[in-house]
């Protein structure tokens, strides 16, 4: 007999919805995959620390870790301290680094695992910021910090630079001087104004097709300093004609720089490619999403799929989780972290629905409502009997009793 559960449609109506997905499949043991795949990964709050939510912030570290080690399991790389951590939303600076430093600590423990880490300038007071000098040392404070523990960085878009610059040269100058410095090859990240409207006009203009132009004369200008770019502008075709456009040579493998899609609407199908082109890095996205820690055993199976050349397998695991992801990632986008902690929440990698900053509020029940359904007919929720259990104490909560 399929298990129920009662949840309201958008009219507000109760409507019995029987479960009739499976549980994810699990990866095919020592497949190797053909794309580097990071999770940008969630942190678990501390719910019985006594603070107020919205000023402060406590983190559940065992938690915490305990997921990323779950997603390195998976063969899955942790893009640590990122959106998805609720960084400049919640987690300030000195909890990020800490939780920087607990991550590459327990990274060591584990054959293999990817790790990349946020470097920003989220600790200046951004009203405060009049200079672009002020926005690289706040980079260079950061970096020297990160670095210091032996990570590798993930340049972060940031709300400093796109409030004080006031050209494309302004960021040529932010960027070339911290390229040159970096220790090792660096992830760039171009986070849409849809994921944080204070980014609005990155790159110095609001025309992405010049945007772009700055961006990639950037790359073009350090090849070796960078292993790859982040986009999220949740555009494919915007993404695809950047990657055409990367370096074939340098990157971190001297193979050419990477595009890591940051595209959770449409990640499937530019992760598989078009095969574009004599070079690898212009035919296929690697892959760093927020969607990912959310999915992590089907998107792992998918990867496995991939590797070993098949094409279709890959689209039927992974191209069921799109519409899911459609629904975490809606507009107002920058919210998308409830979803993501909603799900782990569901599928038992934590013990309640409590986010840094309260941030659990952001969504309504209707559309964590849609999100059970959805992630039912993707096939991830791990533990279906638990999920209605707590689909149904989440219901309660709300008034509505079954």
């Amino acid at each position: 007999m399929p298990l129920t559960v009662q949840l309201p449609n958008l009219a507000g109506a109760l409507q019995t919805h029987a479960l009739h997905g499976t549980t994810p499949p699990r990866p095919t043991p020592g497949v190797k995959f053909n794309r580097i795949a990071y999770s940008a990964a969630h942190v678990v709050a501390q719910p019985l620390a006594a603070i107020d939510p919205w000023l402060q912030c406590a983190v559940d570290w065992e938690a915490t870790i305990a997921y990323r080690q779950h997603l390195w399991s998976l063969g899955l790389g942790v893009a640590e301290a990122m959106d998805t951590a609720q960084r400049g939303m919640g987690m300030e600076w000195p909890t990020s680094l800490e939780l920087i430093r607990r991550s590459l600590d327990a990274a060591r423990d584990v054959p293999g695992a990817l790790i990349a880490s946020g470097c920003g300038t989220d600790h200046l007071v951004l009203e405060d910021v009049m200079t672009v000098d002020e926005v690289i040392r706040g980079y260079e404070e950061q970096m020297t910090a990160i670095e210091a523990l032996g990570g590798k960085l993930i340049i972060m878009a940031s709300r400093a630079l796109a409030r004080v610059a006031k050209s494309p040269a302004d960021y040529e100058r932010v960027y070339d001087r911290i390229l040159s410095q970096a220790k090792q090859p660096v992830m760039l990240h171009w986070l849409g104004d849809m994921f944080d409207p204070a980014l609005k006009g990155y790159w110095g203009t609001d025309d992405v097709d010049k945007a772009m132009d700055t961006a990639i004369g950037i790359i073009n200008a350090h090849p070796s300093k960078v292993d790859g770019i982040k986009i999220s502008l949740l555009n494919k075709d915007k993404e695809i004609a950047m990657r055409r456009r990367l370096p074939a040579t340098g990157g971190a493998d001297g193979n050419g720089v990477r595009m890591y899609t940051g595209d959770d609407f449409n990640y499937a199908e530019l992760i598989a490619g078009d095969g574009f082109g004599n070079d690898a890095v212009h035919g296929q996205s690697d892959a760093l999403l927020g969607i990912f820690d959310a999915i992590a055993p089907a998107a792992s199976a998918a990867l496995g799929e991939l590797a070993q050349g098949n094409l279709d397998k890959f689209h039927a695991i992974l191209g069921p989780t799109v519409p899911l992801s459609r629904h975490i990632f809606a507009a107002p986008t920058r919210f998308y972290k409830t979803g993501v902690v909603f799900m782990a929440w569901l599928n038992g990698h934590q013990s309640h629905f409590t986010m840094v900053g309260g941030q659990q509020s952001t969504r309504s029940l209707l559309h964590l409502c849609e999100l059970f359904r959805l992630a039912d007919a993707a096939n991830v929720l791990e533990r279906p009997d638990l999920a209605v259990h707590r689909m149904k104490t989440m219901l309660a909560l709300h008034g509505i009793e079954s």
